[in-house]
Formats: structure tokens, sequence, C-alpha cells
């Protein structure tokens, strides 16, 4: 007899969403740090990093496809995103001039709110997070913050109603 997958719960998918959005700032980092294609990056995480144990640490599981979802969007709209960051930069720095690991950030919130349903301040939140995780003590997170609010707004300004 063989068991039945544990059915999750929304928390549980709310983590592994969570832990999505991580991984795919790494990955998008990691793609322009070594100038790695899509399809490496995405073999190396889901065989190697998504939930796996490294060096005796073990990694959040993530939505697969969330993962790959996102990263393909954030690819393949690279340069729309990268113009929603640019008329979201308040001080019109040209965006590769950003921190790589916040541009990384633009880029996949970016690609969520073109690519995805989940609302905007949900995705705000979440990558705002992530910029904390990279930033802990850092003004990063309040940067990030700002710009992706601008750039929802764009995005999506039927989501706003202020």
């Amino acid at each position: 007899m063989t068991e039945q997958p544990r059915k999750l719960s929304s928390a549980d998918r709310r983590r592994m969403r969570s832990a999505a959005r991580f991984y795919i700032v790494q990955a998008l980092f990691q793609m322009e740090a070594s100038d790695s294609g899509l399809d490496d990056v995405l073999d190396e995480f889901e065989t190697y990093r998504l939930g796996a144990e490294i060096d005796g640490v073990e990694y959040a599981e993530a939505d697969k496809n969330h993962f790959r979802d996102i990263m393909t969007a954030a690819v393949d709209r690279q340069a729309a995103i990268d113009q929603l960051t640019h008329r979201a930069l308040v001080a019109r720095w040209p965006i590769d001039r950003i921190d790589p690991t916040i541009r990384a950030v633009f880029r996949a919130a970016g690609a969520e709110f073109l690519a995805s349903d989940t609302p905007p301040k949900v995705a705000i939140t979440e990558y705002v997070d992530v910029a904390k995780a990279f930033f802990p003590d850092g003004k990063e997170p309040k940067f990030v913050n700002g710009v992706l609010d601008h750039m929802a707004r764009e995005a999506k300004p039927e989501s706003f109603s202020d």
C-alpha cells in the first residue's frame, strides 16, 4: 500500500510561495552574475536547491510551479520590467547602477505584477521581506518598498483604490 501525499494547508502553500520568491531572487542574481541561461538555472535550482539539504542546512521547500512561472516571466519580460522599474526610480538612476540583488528583487516582483494574479500588495510585502533577508540592517528594504509600490500602481492600477 502506497502512502498518500498529505494535502497542503493554505499556510503551507503560502510558505512555499514565499520560499519560491526568495529562490527566484537568488536565481536571477545568479543568472546575471554568471551569465547563465534560464534553462540551466531552472535545472540547477529545481534539482539541487529547492528544499535540499546543503552542508547540513535544510532549505525550505518551494512552490516549483511558481518558481518556474515567475522565473520564465522575468526573463521573457525583462525589457518591459526594467522600463517599469526605471519609471519608478525617483532619482532616475539607470537600472544597471542598482545593486544586483535589488535589481533581481525588482525583476522578480515586476514579473509577478505583470504575469500572475498575485495581488500587488501581497507581492510587495513578500519582496520587501526578501530584501530584508538580504539587507537586514540597511535602508534597502524601504527603498525596495517605495519602488515596488510605484511599479505595482503602474502595472495594476485597478488594484489600488486611493
